[in-house]
């Protein structure tokens, strides 16, 4: 997994003396002069393992055969999500409103040096991320709760605009896609999904500019997602985190975050119980 984006696959993986050596093509095109032109980098990651831990270094080399200098990252053994919870057994505490209609006492911005489009319009909170034509593009910041939470459901409204983007991450780490989608059969990165990861069963979506109900659900590291009243994602296991998340531990508690780097999106009603016993 990249820093941010899907999952994507390793073009070749082999064993070098103790260590584990990965390598990932990234490909991408632009246009220039109304041709399309097409471009590559190679990352390589090395990895050596002691115990549950990994030490690894990645290297990436440029189209011009030039190398970055080599990075350092370390990981650790995450143990699989183990049987789904079984949902009789769940309690949940008293709820917690977490807009209060008026400002954005109880938020702040991912990243406080980014540009903040987020405001609060008409007891609506409204993410406007405007970009001027023959201007430098704006960098547009993603906005948490400062309240942390372990496992919880959290209901909410949303609204996405024509071609619009964002996300709802749960515990800062694993984003429910906010996407318009309308029309589209089902994918991991439409409307409902936990990006790349989980696909819903069905698309039941509305068009762009319609407010949605989405109902989520965390519990042991599985997720239900609840759209428009329909259930298309049912107790399923989140393998890991999803592009953009602040952190890899699933265990450590973390915020409600909504992103708002991509496109105009609305909130309202936002509302978390949290589990207080399983």
């Amino acid at each position: 997994m990249w820093g941010f984006g899907s999952d994507e696959h390793v073009d070749k993986t082999a064993v070098e003396g103790d260590g584990l050596v990965l390598t990932r093509l990234h490909r991408w095109q632009e246009k220039k002069n109304g041709q399309t032109v097409r471009h590559s980098e190679t990352e390589t990651i090395t990895a050596h393992r002691s115990g549950d831990n990994l030490t690894l270094t990645t290297v990436t080399q440029k189209e011009d055969g030039s190398r970055t200098k080599p990075e350092e990252f370390t990981g650790r053994f995450t143990p699989p999500p183990g049987p789904a919870p079984d949902p009789s057994r769940v309690r949940f505490g008293r709820p917690i409103a977490l807009l209060n209609g008026r400002d954005l006492t109880g938020w702040r911005l991912v990243d406080p040096n980014s540009v903040s489009g987020w405001s609060i319009v008409d007891g609506v909170l409204v993410n406007n991320p405007v970009q001027h034509d023959g201007q430098p593009h704006i960098n547009y910041g993603n906005l948490r709760t400062d309240r942390e939470f372990e496992d919880f459901n959290l209901k909410t409204d949303v609204s996405v605009m024509k071609g619009g983007n964002s996300g709802i991450y749960l515990r800062g780490i694993y984003e429910v896609q906010v996407d318009d989608s309308y029309g589209k059969p089902p994918d991991s990165h439409n409307m409902g999904a936990v990006y790349s990861r989980i696909t819903p069963t069905e698309a039941v979506e509305k068009p762009a500019d319609e407010w949605q109900t989405m109902d989520i659900t965390l519990v042991k590291r599985h997720v239900t997602v609840i759209l428009n009243g329909k259930k298309i994602i049912d107790n399923q296991p989140v393998e890991g985190c999803t592009g953009g998340a602040l952190w890899s531990d699933p265990f450590k508690p973390g915020p409600i975050y909504l992103q708002g780097d991509h496109s105009g999106v609305r909130y309202r009603n936002m509302i978390l119980r949290p589990v207080v016993g399983r």
